[in-house]
């Protein structure tokens, strides 16, 4: 079987009719910026997560989306998720309620360890947007 993705077939069509919205709570909040930092966003514009998993939170002011690059990047940081889902490129990123930016892609760079979920939004870092451990994110 071809991958769905690769062969383009939800380029015309959104078929995530419902979902339920995916919590958690940070785990780490980062500090840093790199403007030549060489993500590769990979190509399937949704992935799951499980409660339990720990992932990093990136933003970009860059417009970018699947099976592009970024580079312009700042770390938020690391979230545990709580209650799983299904993360779809469009959603919003709330941390507090606020939304920090949408979601633009997926980077497996680090996996199994954690996925990159790179944000489009104002380029700032946790440290930046005045984050603390323990503060509450949702997405969708």
């Amino acid at each position: 079987m071809a991958d769905p993705y690769a062969r383009n077939m939800f380029g015309q069509f959104n078929p995530y009719f419902a979902k339920r919205q995916i919590t958690g709570s940070l785990a780490v909040v980062l500090d840093g910026t790199f403007d030549e930092r060489g993500l590769i966003l990979i190509s399937p514009s949704s992935r799951a997560v499980k409660a339990s998993e720990i992932h990093e939170l990136i933003l970009t002011n860059e417009k970018t989306g699947p099976g592009q690059s970024v580079n312009h990047i700042a770390y938020v940081g690391f979230a545990e998720i709580t209650q799983g889902g299904v993360i779809v490129v469009g959603d919003p990123v709330r941390i507090e309620g606020a939304v920090i930016g949408t979601i633009a892609g997926f980077d497996e760079t680090h996996m199994p360890n954690h996925l990159n979920i790179v944000l489009a939004g104002t380029r700032q870092t946790g440290r930046e947007l005045n984050l603390t451990v323990e503060t509450p994110i949702t997405i969708g």
